[in-house]
């Protein structure tokens, strides 16, 4: 198939002569054509996406420098080649204009059919490529979100599990310690598919920030105390340093903690026992510096080069013994820069250790716009739960989970079912799957149910392995109040628990 037989070309020319001639070189190469003779015409036809756009630059009521700035700072109109001809602006200094302002290609006439058609098809070609590749992206990010949900449905049950068995007063060590084993290989799983997600996400500028202002000090010794025990069990000592006073920055507190926690997962997993890891946190020079440094086994020149690049790894016979993806640090820089700030990595060469240097401007307002609130207390228990999971070891395991907190729990199999079930049940809060099978999946279940009186009040909770932001603003759009990712840990769910004893309280469900 050629590129004439399936392309359309919008060909906008004031001059009735030049469309006709350039409407039969196009015709007889096998093109369709759609004509116009404004500017005005130009953007009102360029919505119906042909092929290509042949743009004169001497126009009635414009110039087509102008008409293809419009053309291509609109997103849905961007990728569509720009091709000018012009029989006015035909000097070297028309033609750079003309480029500049966006065209892909600029001819004069009288232009030659054989040359008119040859350009044409070469920027048919280009956009075509560019379209596979876009193609390609798409089913790329389609096939990791299918990966992510998969992986993390089977997480879901073994983090439950793990739940269960701390709730138990396990003293026999062995017992205990195979327990926190499986802890910590679930959380490392988790990790490894959030952050294949979100370097892919960042790449693309996907990635969202939920600003507020943060204490960076505060964060980072919280973050780094939730990593003491892991880093103990590896035999390495942690030394954290930060100052009394809150040093304040404009940042997304989340992605902050996600930023301190890879780091020093980084610090773990090429630091050998017996090491130490040392954090610092200072305000300098407009700065909230935070510098991670550890005595594992350093970097070389070329390592150090690019020890921030997507799947970077260091010598692959040491970090195939110490897992991971070449993901995590990758990740870091992104969300820095994200945040304004840099990142930068030094060392002194092979087995003379590493340091991480992060850089985020200060926010010295002395409003604070949402500052850093304390984790919620443990909810009281006995609360009515619905879970609506079509998965029998997810279902089982949360059951006896929530029945160990002290919670009333009744399962549902699928949709129709959990509907059914609320007008007797009355549940204060509903966990429910996505992907249910019988034809109603959880977004038309959160639907029915905030149509239905009887759960007027429950707060709905999407429990789902699909973790994408639109995955989770198309949960809120259908009604849930809250969107978790699986595999949920504890933590998880006692917020759920203290915002349906908030919702219960009157004080709100947030």
């Amino acid at each position: 198939m050629t590129e004439a037989s399936r392309a359309t070309v919008l060909v906008v020319d004031d001059s009735e002569d030049n469309r006709f001639t350039v409407r039969r070189y196009l015709e007889q190469a096998g093109f369709r054509v759609v004509e116009g003779a404004s500017g005005e015409d130009t953007i009102r036809l360029v919505r119906a996406n042909p092929d290509i756009v042949i743009l004169d630059v001497d126009l009635p009521d414009t110039n087509g420098f102008e008409v293809c700035r419009v053309i291509k700072t609109d997103p849905e109109t961007a990728a569509i080649p720009v091709l000018n001809l012009s029989a006015t602006f035909t000097m070297t200094r028309h033609r750079v204009q003309g480029l500049d302002s966006g065209a892909d290609a600029y001819l004069c006439h009288p232009v030659e059919a054989i040359e008119l058609v040859a350009t044409v098809n070469a920027l048919l070609r280009v956009r075509r490529a560019e379209q596979a590749l876009r193609d390609a992206d798409r089913r790329k990010d389609e096939f990791l979100a299918m990966l992510a949900h998969e992986l993390r449905n089977p997480l879901a049950p073994i983090r439950t599990a793990v739940e269960v068995l701390k709730m138990r007063d396990a003293t026999d060590p062995p017992i205990r310690r195979v327990r926190e084993i499986v802890d910590r290989q679930v959380s490392h799983m988790s990790r490894l598919i959030d952050d294949l997600l979100d370097v892919s996400r960042i790449a693309r500028g996907k990635v969202a920030l939920q600003r507020g202002r943060c204490d960076f000090a505060r964060i980072v010794r919280d973050t780094a105390e939730d990593y003491r025990g892991t880093l103990e069990v590896e035999k390495l000592r942690l030394d954290v340093r930060t100052p009394d006073a809150p040093v304040w920055v404009s940042g997304d507190h989340t992605r902050l903690a996600q930023v301190v926690g890879n780091v020093l997962h980084n610090a773990r997993k090429f630091t050998d026992a017996g090491g130490r890891v040392q954090v610092t946190v200072e305000a300098d020079a407009g700065a909230a510096v935070v510098t991670v440094t550890d005595t594992g086994i350093g970097m070389d020149e070329d390592t150090l080069r690019q020890v921030f690049e997507p799947f970077a790894q260091a010598d692959r016979s040491l970090d195939r013994s110490r897992g991971g993806l070449g993901l995590g640090l990758a990740l870091v820089k992104g969300l820095v820069e994200l945040h304004g700030g840099e990142v930068r990595a030094a060392s002194d060469g092979i087995g003379r250790g590493s340091s991480f240097t992060i850089r985020l401007p200060l926010d010295n307002d002395s409003a604070a716009r949402g500052q850093d609130l304390p984790p919620p207390s443990l909810p009281r228990a006995g609360r009515r739960v619905l879970v609506i999971e079509d998965n029998l070891d997810v279902a089982e395991s949360l059951d006896l989970l929530l029945g160990m907190m002290g919670h009333d729990v009744r399962i549902a199999r699928n949709g129709a079912d959990g509907v059914a079930a609320v007008s007797a049940f009355r549940p204060d809060l509903v966990l429910c799957d996505i992907g249910l099978p019988g034809g109603m999946d959880g977004f038309a279940v959160a639907t029915a149910l905030r149509a239905d009186p009887t759960a007027d009040g429950a707060y709905l909770v999407a429990l789902t392995g699909y973790g994408q932001p639109e995955d989770r603003a198309k949960a809120i759009e259908a009604g849930f109040d809250v969107h978790l990712t699986k595999p949920v840990d504890g933590a998880s769910l006692h917020r759920v628990f203290a915002a349906v004893a908030r919702r219960l309280s009157g004080g709100g469900g947030a």
